[in-house]
């Protein structure tokens, strides 16, 4: 009987190495790859791992809700426009005071009242502003929406909406967008022009008249450009050239500024205009300086710089400016 006990024994013994002998062995598998040193990666592992980890990224992000765009209109007054759905808010334009523009009395006039009558709900009209570079197009735009909101309630105040030359394709997808809204938007573009084959003014002509939605009566487009037509001269004059009939051709290119019902000229100052700006700036800016020596060194600056705007103007204010120790608080 005691030699069936110890056989009984041994026998479970050994069950029981067969059973904890795996156990052991992925045990000291490990404690030994915790023993082994790190390699550390190759260029090319590391950059693997890098887009990995980003495309897993962007793929969360895009399956996260995105917020809705139009919640934040309340927000600010003007925003920047991506062609990724996204409105950019600017907490503060770069802008000049509507009473330093001078020498554009005339247009000045003619946008504020198109402006207003938009803003009160009544009929108005697109508006390209063109001509001479530096003479005040896109400061104007900015000025007029700054002063028609200085005394509105925040739900009646115009928005100012940026949208640039190359996402211009993307204008559609804006105006869906805008057009649910309860405000009323400027949608602006500076620079606006196009070249060679560009096709993306299919898209601008679309939005300002034709298509079966049109725009929206709660939008409005101001453009700048330094072309009236908003095509270089060779372009015309090559789609004249080359076409079977060169009268549709020409048509086709010149028809997007017809679409805009208010055109605005803007041309070069002349010398008395160019010195009332900077003497426009120096009193707004409390800069001062002997009368005499201020238009001389004005006209010298002008000079040098082949010719007289409202840019050059400002240029030679913050020269003299920063030359007399004066701070431009606002600009």
């Amino acid at each position: 009987m005691p030699k069936k006990a110890k056989k009984s024994t041994s026998k479970t013994t050994s069950k029981s190495a067969r059973k904890t002998a795996p156990q052991a062995a992925a045990k000291r598998a490990a404690d030994a790859a915790t023993k082994r040193p790190v390699m550390p990666l190759d260029g090319a592992t590391a950059e693997r791992i890098a887009n990995a980890l980003e495309t897993i990224a962007s793929r969360l992000a895009a399956a996260s809700p995105a917020p809705d765009p139009a919640e934040s209109f309340g927000a600010a007054d003007a925003f920047v426009w991506h062609p990724d759905g996204r409105l950019a808010p600017v907490p503060r334009v770069s802008r000049v005071e509507i009473g330093l523009l001078k020498g554009v009395d005339r247009m000045r006039d003619i946008l504020m009242e198109n402006t207003e009558r938009f803003a009160n709900g009544l009929p108005a009209n697109n508006a390209l502003l063109w001509g001479a570079r530096g003479m005040g197009k896109s400061s104007l735009v900015k000025a007029t929406h700054a002063s028609l909101n200085v005394d509105r309630k925040p739900a009646d105040r115009l928005k100012l909406i940026e949208i640039h030359r190359e996402d211009i394709e993307s204008l559609p997808g804006l105006m869906e967008l805008l057009r649910s809204s309860s405000f009323r938007f400027i949608v602006f573009c500076d620079d606006l022009s196009f070249d060679g084959n560009d096709a993306s003014y299919k898209s601008l002509k679309a939005v300002l008249e034709g298509g079966i939605e049109g725009r929206p009566e709660n939008v409005i487009l101001y453009a700048t450009s330094n072309r009236r037509h908003l095509l270089a001269r060779e372009m015309i004059e090559n789609e004249r050239s080359t076409a079977i009939n060169p009268g549709e051709a020409v048509e086709e290119k010149v028809s997007l500024s017809d679409r805009f019902g208010l055109w605005l000229g803007f041309h070069r100052c002349s010398q008395d205009e160019y010195l009332a700006m900077v003497k426009g700036y120096c009193d707004h800016y409390g800069i001062k300086i002997a009368e005499g020596e201020l238009e001389r060194e004005a006209l010298e600056w002008s000079t040098t710089r082949g010719s007289r705007s409202g840019r050059v103007a400002w240029q030679y204010t913050q020269e003299l400016a920063g030359r007399l120790g004066v701070r431009l608080s606002g600009n």
